[in-house]
């Protein structure tokens, strides 16, 4: 989903840089609140895990494979604010020293792969692990079917932003047409990698995931039914 230099025109990149740049920094204020001392070193073992799973492809269909997005999975374990900073700072190294999207397009690939996933994920993961049963097994559940539903929304991001200023003579249909076909499928491992690496963190040290934590702060927060007495 890297878009390259030159593939969304001028005034709608930097328009998707200015809208980047407010949401990264609504982000910094935000995890302040997220963070703490024990929990700010796993924000950076959660940006470099990001990093390094990213650079491993696998085969999607028709000669086309996909990687991990990781907006969901980082917002599920350092909270939906510091989550989306992991993101983008991954996509910035990527477009710096690797070439792997391009440096004008970067508020479009931030926009659409950090905030979006993160807007998506995150609520809809929160959502379900409301809905779903309180045990812990379930958490990773919620998780992966929220991160693999953010993958295709986040494709429809970048679809609206080639609608708005895509430079080729693809038609819209053709690139919504293929943009969401794959990206359905990439969600399914998304799905699974998000599911897997929450579920092997809950088993080791469940305090450092961010929604299990939260959970919890929400249920203590629900006052207990009052006890009737019998006349």
């Amino acid at each position: 989903m890297h878009a390259p230099d030159g593939f969304i025109d001028a005034p709608v990149s930097i328009a998707a840089g200015v809208v980047a740049a407010g949401g990264l920094a609504l982000c910094l204020r935000g995890a302040r609140r997220e963070l703490d001392d024990r929990t700010a070193p796993l924000a950076g073992l959660v940006a470099v895990y990001v990093f390094a799973v990213q650079m491993l492809n696998f085969p999607v269909a028709g000669g086309t494979s996909g990687h991990l997005l990781g907006g969901t999975l980082a917002a599920v374990l350092v909270g939906p604010y510091t989550g989306a900073l992991c993101v983008a700072v991954v996509l910035l190294v990527q477009g710096l020293l690797f070439a792997d999207g391009g440096l004008t397009a970067l508020g479009v690939n931030i926009t659409d792969m950090s905030l979006a996933t993160v807007l998506v994920g995150f609520p809809l993961a929160l959502l379900l692990v409301r809905a779903l049963p309180r045990a812990k097994g379930w958490l990773p559940v919620a998780a992966g079917i929220a991160a693999g539903i953010s993958v295709p929304a986040a494709s429809l991001v970048f679809v609206g932003f080639y609608a708005l200023g895509g430079t080729t003579d693809v038609s819209l249909t053709t690139v919504a047409a293929a943009m969401v076909g794959v990206h359905v499928l990439i969600g399914i491992g998304e799905g699974l990698i998000t599911a897997m690496t929450v579920a092997a963190i809950l088993s080791a040290r469940p305090d450092l995931v961010y929604l299990n934590r939260f959970r919890k702060r929400e249920a203590a927060a629900v006052p207990a039914a009052p006890m009737v007495q019998e006349v």
